[in-house]
């Protein structure tokens, strides 16, 4: 058996520095004629869907479950560019104290720290632990990440221990078990509640409790004082729902927020101006594509695929769009992504190639499409404008529809749109992660249907290879084949921007761009 060493638990940033707050974020004392700890305001851009670890799939939903709950490990750290940044690689206790792994990978058992709480006051154990993966494992949205951990048993032989047996050994079952899906839920407090309790309710052990969620303005946080790993740096967390980009910006230029998330690429510059904040932009695995339906003419042709892709005006989107603020993409899987390879990608802008491919694809005098445009995002907006017009070089008339934000991804799932903009972040920095959600025929975000059985194959091999070196391998050629059929165009990987005062502090970027409050503090 493979031994890991022991901690305690992982070090929560708990220094609270002092100073003047902001007139937003008043300190006062507490009853005891103590100073209370600070407050922080944000403004967040969507309200969220559910409090359900199993079903939460946006970022403000997932935002509220890692607030409320914890899991049985958690991921390390590492300066990048002078910012911390979450190392994936690196696996670290939570909930789980310690474990060993078989010598084949295929069993994992974990000892359960001692003496952790839910937040009802009752104790978590082992049975928690296997309630909580069964939940997930047979709920609507999370149970494809559970299979993509290839979890086979969840057993409990005592109180402080689990045991989970794999059908055969998975390199991401870790990083996968550390997401927010995987949280640890409070089953006597699940006792006579109905199905959907955890939609709007929560019932977890982690640093913050959630007083109010109203998807429409706020949710507020509050913070654990008998959190089993020691209670956060701030007092209370509120996050104010605010859509406009613009206005985003504006809340935190004039002081009104302390930290703002999702800032337009075109408004770092005037922010990075004011001497009160910081605005931290980290090269991200979020990346945006042109998806074309390979099921649906005349993009079941790859010819007429690859055209676009030659049409696309990748240096203008990146610096007239994104201000620099933004790489070009080069292959499905972003470049930061261990086992990335750029291989393949022969798709400069070239207009006479692109009218080539057409020709040869049957259609000399161009063809014209719908792309339909969910809203909330402006750089898709300008993108599609953009576009459109090149794409009008060479005969090919796209007729933008934009829908709302909600019935965008309604339609999206249904898998039956021509073509339509999106973007995609994967929060295991593997390309097996990312390829098994997007570009696998099984895939269960794979929206436009592509399908390539050898691409399928190179990835359930690279799934069961032990060796990096060798699995890295797979993955490079299944994204060369995928760059050949040329299912998406690629745009960009963004950067990830969040603005904050400079009073804030303990600020880490995650893969998954979930702020973890418990981490920050901030000058009194």
């Amino acid at each position: 058996m493979k031994k890991m060493k022991l901690f305690g638990g992982f070090l929560a940033l708990s220094i609270v520095l002092s100073g003047c707050a902001s007139n937003a974020n008043q300190q006062t004392a507490n009853a005891d004629g103590e100073q209370a700890k600070p407050t922080l305001t944000v403004a967040y851009s969507e309200g969220g869907t559910t409090m359900d670890p199993a079903e939460a799939s946006d970022l403000t939903s997932d935002t509220l479950v890692l607030a409320a709950y914890d899991q049985l490990v958690t991921y390390g750290k590492k300066t990048v560019d002078g910012s911390e940044v979450a190392n994936t690689d690196d696996i670290q206790p939570m909930l789980a104290k310690s474990w060993e792994e078989s010598a084949d990978g295929t069993e994992y058992t974990f000892t359960l720290q001692d003496g952790v709480k839910f937040q009802s006051g009752n104790p978590m154990t082992s049975a928690d632990v296997v309630y909580s993966y069964e939940r997930l494992g047979a709920s609507s949205s999370g149970s494809f990440l559970y299979g993509m951990a290839d979890i086979k048993s969840v057993e409990a032989p005592d109180d402080s221990t689990v045991k989970i047996t794999l059908n055969q050994a998975n390199h991401m079952f870790m990083q996968i078990i550390a997401l927010y899906n995987f949280s640890i839920i409070d089953q006597k407090a699940m006792e006579g509640q109905a199905d959907d309790y955890l939609k709007t309710n929560t019932a977890g052990s982690g640093a913050f409790k959630i007083d109010k969620w109203d998807p429409a303005s706020e949710a507020v946080f509050s913070a654990n004082a008998e959190y089993w790993n020691g209670a956060p740096a701030l007092s209370k967390v509120t996050l104010k729902f605010t859509k406009e980009a613009s206005n985003r910006v504006l809340l935190l230029d004039k002081g009104d927020v302390d930290m703002a998330i999702e800032i337009p690429a075109k408004d770092v510059s005037a922010l990075q101006s004011n001497e009160n904040l910081t605005v931290q932009s980290n090269a991200s695995n979020r990346i945006l594509y042109f998806a074309m339906n390979n099921k649906v003419a005349p993009f079941d042709n790859a010819k007429v695929r690859q055209a676009i892709s030659y049409a696309i005006p990748y240096e203008q989107l990146i610096g007239d769009v994104m201000y620099g603020q933004a790489k070009q993409m080069k292959s499905a899987v972003a470049s930061n992504t261990p086992g990335y390879t750029d291989a393949g990608y022969v798709y400069d802008t070239n207009l006479d190639k692109a009218k080539e491919l057409l020709t040869e694809a049957g259609y000399p005098d161009g063809f014209a499409f719908d792309l339909t445009l969910g809203s909330g995002f402006q750089d898709w907006e300008d993108d599609a404008v953009i576009i459109q017009a090149e794409l009008a070089k060479i005969g090919v008339t796209m007729n933008i529809e934009k829908v709302a934000r909600a019935q965008f991804l309604e339609m999206q799932k249904e898998k039956n749109l021509t073509a339509f903009i999106s973007k995609w972040t994967s929060f295991v920095n593997d390309p097996g992660y990312h390829l098994g959600f997007l570009l696998s025929s099984e895939g269960s975000s794979n929206y436009i249907n592509y399908s390539n059985p050898e691409v399928d194959k190179l990835w359930e091999e690279a799934g069961k290879e032990a060796d990096q070196s060798k699995r890295n391998e797979l993955y490079a050629k299944a994204q060369e084949l995928i760059t050949t059929d040329s299912p998406w165009s690629y745009l960009y990987e963004y950067n990830r921007i969040v603005g904050m005062n400079n009073k804030v502090s303990g600020y880490i970027y995650y893969p998954d761009e979930v702020i973890r409050f418990n981490t920050i503090s901030k000058a009194q």
